[in-house]
């Protein structure tokens, strides 16, 4: 980072930030691609750049995009967002042609886009199987929809399908990525998709302050992040599993492990509640986040060994015996 090559990454010339943005668009296959500070920038971005003022986007109801991202589609692009609730987060094709607005009804919004999240956060981190969001993707397009790909995570998903990313992405005509999560970067987010897309993306990003200049101190870690830090996450995955087996053992825990399929562990507490589960546990030296009042989540990422998952479970069994 200290030694990046800088430009202004606003007028394009950043040339440590414009090799990013190239292995970024060529690893999800797609023309061209914009670095922004945040995944939630670039989903809001995704949304405005695939769907206009008054027109209707389909989302998860757990989806980030719906959940977390403080109706950024509504308050900011004027799109609304109409969440359809899943099993797993994995919307059926039916549930899609449902879900799209009869066109000659001047009563309903025109629906024009539809968002999937791949691996899916708030679903236990689980991932989207190729032929099903193919099969999604498909149906979509059929009703004359835009796709946007959250891929907060698509690396993680696509270690664990043993595919190319650029084979997920494929299912999409403008998909986000984080360097910032598995990848372990400080921070920033990228938006990949047609040269047209991204040349409207760019003015949205301008639009929302996120253009920046010597961005390239930022890019630069992306590049080390995309060369050596994909491949390695099939570690978090393999500690993600051990760590879920493991709390599933423990009295007062309940933990679906057919959803513990990349690096997110989430269980359920049974006589605890979880802000106090958290606290507990911080105060012997484990950080933790909590979903709900009885509702945990536990991530693993770059820096934790099989030894500190040991160390875990052990924080763990004290909290829930003390």
């Amino acid at each position: 980072m200290v030694e990046a090559s800088l430009g202004d990454d606003v007028f394009g010339d950043d040339p440590t930030t414009n090799r990013l943005l190239e292995v970024a668009a060529e690893r999800m296959g797609k023309e061209s691609a914009t670095f922004v500070p945040s995944g939630t920038m670039g989903n809001l971005i995704g949304v405005a750049v695939n769907a206009r003022r008054g027109e209707e986007l389909i989302a998860d109801a757990d989806s980030h995009v719906f959940y977390y991202e403080t109706a950024g589609a509504a308050a900011v692009c004027g799109v609304q967002i109409r969440p359809l609730r899943t099993e797993a987060g994995l919307m059926s094709p039916q549930q899609i042609a449902d879900a799209v607005r009869p066109r000659d009804d001047t009563h309903q919004p025109l629906t024009a886009a539809i968002t999937f999240e791949n691996t899916h956060n708030r679903h236990g981190g689980i991932v989207w199987p190729l032929e099903t969001l193919r099969a999604a993707s498909d149906t979509a397009r059929e009703h004359g929809l835009r796709v946007h790909l959250d891929g907060a995570r698509i690396f993680n998903a696509a270690i664990a399908l043993n595919v190319e990313a650029s084979e997920i992405a494929a299912c999409a005509d403008t998909v986000t990525f984080c360097l910032s999560k598995g990848l372990s970067c400080p921070i920033g987010s990228i938006l990949c998709g047609s040269r047209e897309s991204i040349d409207e993306a760019k003015r949205w990003r301008k639009r929302l302050g996120g253009g920046m200049r010597q961005v390239g101190v930022l890019a630069a870690a992306g590049l080390v992040a995309l060369d050596t830090m994909v491949d390695r996450l099939a570690e978090d995955h393999a500690n993600a599993r051990t760590m879920a087996e493991g709390l599933a053992e423990l009295p007062g825990i309940t933990c679906d492990l057919e959803r513990v399929q990349t690096n997110l562990v989430f269980f359920d507490l049974e006589h605890m509640t979880a802000p106090a589960f958290v606290e507990e546990c911080r105060r012997r030296g484990l950080l933790s986040d909590w979903m709900g009042p009885k509702r945990m989540r536990f991530v693993t990422h770059y820096g934790i060994s099989p030894d500190d998952v040991q160390s875990t479970l052990k924080i763990c069994e004290e909290v829930l015996t003390a």
